[in-house]
This record gives structure tokens, C-alpha cells and sequence, in this order.
């Protein structure tokens, strides 16, 4: 079958760090997500056709889907196999700024798109190297987003250079409440707080919860999984940027949540739950804590997503 000349790549959100594994693990989840509509021009190179948000740059050299297409044709020019110019348009699904994967399901949702443009397309890891690189121009090199929106599921980054990731299985139980207050946070911003160095005793810690995060994913223990969930790293350095989290994640435990942390760079918070009449009232109890600290929220029940990006033909 023939390339086609338009497509559409729609890239889920995801929860960044889960909890203890900063940069190493994440999960891609269901519900909102941006989509990048793609069609091959006779012009050479990427042209932003929409920056998908009045807040987003249109220079194309600074937008996460242009850079991220940018770079496949680089890659596929250097292989002889782009001989036209894309033009992209971006519907921006995630909140800007949200700790909800919105850069780095901007950079895949471009990255694929231009992708399935091509005559004879990449290999995925290409395409990852190819979203990595915008998601490292506009919010800092890390995996942990990317990997999972891009192949689905709960992925841990086991290493960034060259890239090897581990899929791992998600208990069928899970649900994923997230609460989205009202404010920004700079990914940049939020990153400038982390530690420079940790005690032994706190790596040790880290490295332990990150391996019960495996282990519970593969056995299916979800009360193993949620106790895992205790960051004691990026959670203690960017809770004082985020007014009312610590609020919430109380009420998110007293109304039965697995386990509660930051999600991504924040500010949305997560919590992890048994099903979805437990995750409704952990979402309620949230958005109510926000609400008690005047700060209005919103939230939503999602589950984990298995399929990561997707894309589809369009007519020319």
C-alpha cells in the first residue's frame, strides 16, 4: 500500500516519575490526549500549520510536534527516504503546563505523524529518538513520558542511552484518579528544585520502591503497588510548589487510594485506586481537599492505556 498523504497521530497523556521512579518509570492513561493532523507539501521541511494553544510558540523550531517531525525527516533524509516537506497542525487536548504529559504527547503525536508520511517509515526507536529530541529541546531530556505514549502501557526506562525499556503489565483493577488544580507548573521550573545529591539512605529507599513497583506490576498486587508509591525525592522538593497538594493527598488516603503522589512535574496530583467506585470517591475527596484551600480542581478516573499513540489515514 502506498504511503498516505495526510494522517492524524493521536498521543495520550501520561503519569510521569509514578511516584518514586523519577525519569524511569511512567504510565500512559486513557482519556485526553493531543492529536497532530500531518500532509506531505512540496516545500521542503515542517511547516506549523497550528500551534494547537495561543500560548504555544508558532516558530516551528521551538514547538515540541515540529521538532519532534523535524527530526524524522532528518533521520529519513539522512537513510534517502524524504523527498517532500510536511505542514502540521496541532489539536492540544492536554493541559499546557499540567504534569500530564502534554510536551511529550506533543513531541510523539508529531514524530508519528511525520513518520507514517514517509515511503519506507523508520523503526519505533527512531521514532522515540526522534520525539526524545523535541521533548529535550522544550522540557529536558527524560523518557519516562515519552516511552509510554508512545508504545502504551507502563514502561520502565532501565536506560536512556542508547534507550532500553521494559513493558511492564498493568493489573486490570487499576484506576488512575487524576486532580488537576488550578495552576501552571513549569516542567524547567519544577526540575530546578530537584536535589543536586541524596543520602544513601534515601537512594536505598527509592531504589527499593521502584523494584516493588515491578514486582507488584507483574504479580498484579495492588496494595503492594500503592504502598510503593512513596517518593522521597522530587515529591518533598516540589510539594511546597504546589499549595493544596498535600491536603489532597491526605483526603485521597483517608478515602481509601492505593497510594497519592505528583504527577510528572506536577501540578496535578495522582492516585491510584481498586476499581472505579473506589476511585470516584478518592476523586471526590480531592477536588474537595483543593476546593477547602480555595484552589477550584478538576479531576477524572482513567485507566491505564495499552496502546500508546495511534495513528490513522486520512484523505488526501
Amino acid at each position: 500500500m502506498p504511503a498516505p498523504r495526510r494522517v492524524r497521530a493521536t498521543a495520550p497523556g501520561g503519569v510521569g516519575n509514578l511516584g518514586p521512579g523519577l525519569d524511569v518509570l511512567g504510565c500512559a492513561v486513557t482519556g485526553l490526549s493531543d492529536s497532530v493532523e500531518a500532509w506531505r507539501t512540496a516545500e521542503a521541511g515542517v511547516h506549523l500549520v497550528a500551534s494547537g494553544h495561543p500560548d504555544l510558540p508558532d516558530d516551528a523550531m521551538q514547538h515540541a510536534s515540529a521538532i519532534a517531525a523535524s527530526a524524522v525527516l532528518a533521520m529519513a533524509s539522512r537513510a534517502g527516504r524524504q523527498p517532500f516537506g510536511i505542514a502540521i497542525a496541532l489539536t492540544k487536548g492536554l493541559p499546557l503546563a499540567g504534569g500530564q504529559g502534554g510536551s511529550a504527547a506533543s513531541a510523539v503525536a508529531g514524530a508519528a505523524a511525520a513518520n507514517a508520511l514517509l515511503d519506507q517509515p523508520l523503526e519505533a526507536m527512531m521514532v522515540l529518538e526522534a520525539a526524545l529530541a523535541a521533548e529535550t529541546a522544550v522540557a529536558g531530556r527524560h523518557l519516562d513520558n515519552i516511552a509510554p505514549i508512545l508504545f502504551g502501557g507502563v514502561v520502565l526506562v532501565r536506560a536512556d542511552d542508547p534507550p532500553d525499556l521494559v513493558r511492564l503489565p498493568a493489573p486490570a483493577a487499576l484506576r488512575i484518579v487524576l486532580a488537576l488544580p488550578d495552576q501552571r507548573l513549569r516542567t524547567r521550573d519544577s526540575r530546578a528544585v530537584l536535589p543536586a545529591s541524596v543520602s544513601l539512605a534515601v537512594a536505598l529507599h527509592q531504589a527499593a520502591q521502584v523494584a516493588a513497583i515491578v514486582a507488584a506490576c507483574a504479580t498484579g498486587d495492588l496494595a503492594l503497588l500503592g504502598r510503593a508509591i512513596d517518593d522521597r525525592i522530587a515529591e518533598p522538593a516540589r510539594a511546597p510548589l504546589l499549595p493544596g497538594f498535600a491536603e489532597a493527598k491526605g483526603a485521597a488516603s483517608a478515602a481509601g487510594a492505593l497510594g497519592c503522589s505528583i504527577s510528572g512535574a506536577g501540578p496535578t496530583a495522582f492516585a491510584l485506586a481498586s476499581g472505579d467506585a473506589q476511585a470516584h470517591r478518592v476523586a471526590v475527596a480531592m477536588r474537595e481537599a483543593y476546593e477547602e484551600c480555595r484552589i477550584r480542581c478538576t479531576t477524572r478516573v482513567e485507566r491505564v492505556n495499552e496502546r500508546g499513540v495511534v495513528v490513522e489515514r486520512l484523505p488526501a
